[in-house]
């Protein structure tokens, strides 16, 4: 694995200016990629993948031109290089049954509705990026300061054992 990658994808410019904004504390222990649609996403992806890094945390808006958002994290779930991420839906625009769905079929970890709060947003990416490095990631030493450090540091004391 070479870097982790965050990637969200949120269609309408001022949302996803602030939630980039609100995700920069998290590099550069990860690369954030933002996608306006699911088609870029599907091209960010893909750049990813070449690039030999790896998806940890998918956030998604549902409301997206050309594919619900759920749709694409059903599809990001059924891929096995994308299947591990984690998987957010940002938004203010699912209905129950969307969610359900998304839940069912996307493995969704996580639901944030719309206004959100920069600390809220904070809270569930640290941790569901801290879910997916215990999880996947061997060295978990440089995530440590930016992730729950307490928890990574007792699999690092459970490693040594």
């Amino acid at each position: 694995m070479n870097r982790l990658v965050i990637l969200c994808i949120e269609d309408e410019d001022e949302v996803r200016e602030a939630v980039m904004r609100d995700l920069e504390v998290f590099e550069p222990a990860f690369v954030v990629e933002m996608a306006e649609d699911a088609a870029d996403a599907r091209q960010a992806t893909a750049e990813i993948a070449a690039a030999g890094d790896t998806i940890a945390l998918v956030i998604a808006d549902h409301r997206l031109p050309g594919m619900q958002g759920t749709d694409f994290l059903i599809e990001l779930h059924h891929s096995p290089a994308t299947a591990p991420a984690r998987k957010v839906l940002l938004t203010g625009q699912a209905g129950h049954e969307d969610t359900i769905r998304a839940i069912n079929e996307a493995g969704l970890d996580h639901y944030i509705s719309k206004p959100w709060t920069p600390e809220e947003l904070h809270a569930v990416v640290r941790e569901q990026l801290t879910e997916f490095v215990l999880e996947n990631v061997v060295d978990v030493l440089p995530y440590v300061a930016v992730l729950d450090g307490t928890r990574l540091l007792e699999r690092l004391a459970d490693d040594s054992v």
